[in-house]
């Protein structure tokens, strides 16, 4: 069987971001019902020397849908703005992502593989991969880091989720176009 990039990306992808909200469902629940503040939620960080919650909801999008229109122009520049302040915004920023990674099609990642795309941080270009590596290499752990990272924060605070809520359905986009 050949290589697919889109087929080795994007079901992962959209697997992780369409079991989000369900987490975010129960950690608002989890405040509401008065176990945890929201602020103690949308502060707390596995170290301090770590992102708090919000930022990996950010990140989740950046290196998903985000991604996708910027590997496109043949640069990835990290966006820091606009962090999720509240669960809905949050639920609202996946939405974005899942939405633009389901109207992902297999040519337009194909188109990637062998693009050269620079990284940017502060406006140097850190590096150069092309397209397969970024996203395989740069994207996909730093989606699987960060969607890890969130749950683990919520965890953490004791918001009751399993394994089934972080991985959510499996079998769903796997077999999606």
């Amino acid at each position: 069987m050949a290589f697919d990039l889109y087929a080795a990306f994007v079901p992962t992808a959209r697997q992780l971001l369409e079991a989000m909200p369900g987490v975010i469902d129960k950690a608002e629940q989890y405040a509401q019902d008065g176990n945890c503040s929201a602020d103690a939620l949308y502060e707390a960080q596995l170290a301090e020397d770590m992102w708090p919650l919000p930022w990996h909801v950010r990140a989740c999008w950046m290196h998903t849908g985000y991604a996708l229109d910027q590997l496109a122009g043949g640069a990835f520049t990290p966006d820091f703005t606009d962090i999720p302040g509240d669960f809905g915004a949050m639920r609202s920023m996946v939405g974005a992502a899942a939405e633009r990674m389901a109207r992902a099609t297999s040519d337009e990642i194909a188109a990637l593989a062998e693009k050269p795309i620079d990284f940017v941080l502060g406006g140097e270009t850190r590096f150069t991969l092309p397209g397969e590596r970024f996203l395989l290499g740069f994207n996909m752990p730093n989606l699987q880091f960060h969607a890890t990272t969130f749950y683990g924060i919520l965890r953490m605070k004791g918001v009751p989720l399993g394994k089934r809520d972080y991985m959510g359905n499996p079998a769903g986009p796997m077999f999606q176009s």
